[in-house]
């Protein structure tokens, strides 16, 4: 992702210690716990997001989120969904496939949106594992009647250009064979600007408050279609 390049490498070395250290220190509770307070008491069909710190609201104020900004949208449209956020700072694709099917479930949802596949690529894991995870979770989510939205995720160019194509192939590749809805680059407008580091944390890895909206937005129109097929 062009922008993100800007970013420079040891930024992304620096995400690896601290997705591990947030791993280690119970984010798990921590991600749970920012679901909406309408995910818990509703009896609306669910739409569960399962992410990473992109999702989890990593360094950002509770509630500014894109997903909790995703159900704030979805309650002024009226749409009649909920939104369960079971995204976890530091998440991998393996960790995603681990929880899947208890969060199915759990939640019997009826649109799973996964972001994952950000962290595989920063720990060095084989993309072909990171494949058959995504798939994996995707085909699961189908069987157990819901419709799937992947979004999609760049790495910077310092990859190497083959990399960043077969990462970035591996989405369109899950799309195509599992047959699901895909946002091609979950961080457009906000990694591939002039100046990305303006929507980024300090850690300049983190959108910041002011990205989430952008975020959000991207998703959306997407998730939207899901929504009305039903």
């Amino acid at each position: 992702m062009e922008g993100l390049l800007k970013l420079k490498r040891r930024h992304f070395n620096a995400l690896v210690c601290s997705v591990c250290a947030l791993a280690a220190a119970g984010s798990l509770g921590h991600a749970l716990a920012q679901a909406p307070a309408q995910a818990a008491s509703s009896n609306l069909p669910a739409v569960l997001v399962v992410g990473d710190s992109l999702s989890a609201e990593y360094g950002l104020k509770r509630g500014t989120g894109w997903v909790a900004l995703l159900s704030e949208t979805m309650v002024k449209e009226k749409v009649k969904a909920r939104v369960v956020n079971a995204s976890i700072s530091g998440d991998t694709t393996s960790g995603g496939r681990s929880r899947i099917a208890a969060l199915l479930k759990q939640h019997k949802p009826r649109w799973v949106v996964i972001e994952l596949g950000g962290n595989d690529a920063l720990r060095g894991l084989p993309l072909n594992m990171t494949r058959e995870n995504i798939a994996t979770m995707a085909r699961l989510s189908r069987e157990a009647g819901a419709q799937v939205l992947l979004l999609g995720m760049e790495m910077p160019p310092n990859y190497g250009a083959k990399y960043g194509q077969e990462f970035r192939e591996v989405f369109t590749a899950v799309a195509k064979a599992e047959k699901t809805a895909l946002v091609p680059f979950f961080l457009k407008d906000v990694a591939d600007i002039k100046d990305p580091t303006a929507l980024f944390q300090n850690d300049r890895i983190h959108p910041n408050e002011s990205a989430q909206p952008t975020m959000r937005d991207n998703v959306w129109p997407e998730l939207r279609k899901l929504i009305a097929r039903r």
